[in-house]
């Protein structure tokens, strides 16, 4: 267990403690459940990035690190647009349901593609794209922004700049799925004798 995954499983432990302050905020308007809930996704957030340099710093990287890591980045961030696209006023501003939607889309083809390249091809190599961290980025922003109560107007070009991203992100994911697919002798067509 390298240090790079604790940080990585700590990351998936404050996302139910997220979850829980941010409904206390909602249904209760104290301001120390703002501030915790914020608190927590900001330790949440800053802890990818931690994680992610020690790995590479230290040459920690794992098998585990790989699997676990990005679990901990759609736990994070799906839970977050979700809890925010909810009409949480006066408390917060609601992050466009159609970023949400667009961002679950992408993660349940992502998924699907996955399950789906293991069982035809026997493994599945995903290589990160440079567009797929910056649809990363967008969301937090988009997260942060309504939990850090920023002008609401602004917020519909982050949402939409990160929609844009994630589903550019998506269709590049694809087409490398179609290719690991394309390339595994199970696509080829059966010799009938």
């Amino acid at each position: 267990m390298t240090t790079a995954n604790q940080i990585t499983i700590l990351r998936i432990l404050l996302v139910p403690v997220f979850v829980g302050l941010l409904l206390y905020y909602s249904q209760t308007g104290q301001a120390v459940y703002h501030i915790l809930a914020l608190s927590a996704f900001g330790l949440a957030a800053l802890s990818d990035g931690i994680d992610g340099y020690i790995a590479r710093r230290y040459n920690q990287r794992s098998e585990l690190g790989a699997l676990l890591d990005p679990v901990a980045d759609k736990l994070l961030l799906v839970s977050g647009l979700v809890l925010l696209s909810f009409n949480l006023e006066p408390h917060l501003i609601r992050i466009p349901l159609w970023l949400t939607v667009t961002v679950f889309s992408r993660d349940l083809i992502q998924f699907l593609g996955w399950v789906i390249i293991q069982y035809t091809c026997g493994h599945i190599r995903v290589v990160p794209h440079p567009v797929g961290k910056v649809a990363t980025v967008l969301q937090m922003i988009c997260i942060s922004w309504v939990l850090l109560r920023w002008p609401a107007p602004w917020l519909q070009w982050w949402a939409a700049a990160a929609t844009l991203a994630t589903v550019i992100s998506a269709l590049i994911y694809i087409r490398d799925g179609v290719r690991q697919l394309s390339a595994s002798p199970s696509s080829s067509p059966a010799q009938l004798p």
